[in-house]
């Protein structure tokens, strides 16, 4: 019988949630993956059409990263932060095990703004069922009359 410590459990769990816990507060992260493993050449296609890239360009980003999702993610946020896909990519591995926030402030965004949150409320490469995702805007209170 093969017996483990608390501490290898842990270790075991850290070395398997990784991919998931670096966009586990995006909650369509999920629903990319699965649509891009399903469709490969799809997603990629799709990526070159939303962000106005190259396929060299698509292939590069999706060979570094961990899922699919991540490279909508890297894209999305070079477009964001006016900076190129290398420079993002750069960003993405430095920052890797702190999550997309501490992308996001590499890169200059502030992970409170409003192009933040609206990144985490949604993608714009495949339709969504729910609320309508609104490139730039936040889903913040509305202040004002009543």
């Amino acid at each position: 019988m093969i017996r483990f410590s608390v501490c290898s459990l842990m270790f075991l769990l850290l070395l398997l949630l990784p991919p998931m816990a670096f966009a586990g507060d995006f909650d369509w992260v999920q629903d990319v993956n699965i649509r891009a493993q399903a469709d490969r050449s799809d997603f990629q296609a799709r990526l070159e059409a939303r962000f106005k890239i190259g396929d060299m360009e698509v292939k590069t980003v999706l060979g570094n990263v961990d899922q699919p999702a991540d490279a909508y993610i890297v894209c999305r946020l070079g477009e964001i932060s006016h900076q190129p896909l290398d420079r993002v990519m750069e960003a993405y591995r430095a920052e890797k095990g702190r999550g997309w926030g501490a992308v996001a402030k590499r890169l200059g965004i502030k992970p409170g703004s409003a192009q933040f949150h609206a990144l985490k409320q949604g993608q714009d490469l495949y339709e969504q069922t729910g609320a309508a995702i609104e490139k730039g805007k936040g889903k913040g209170k509305r202040r004002g009359k009543k």
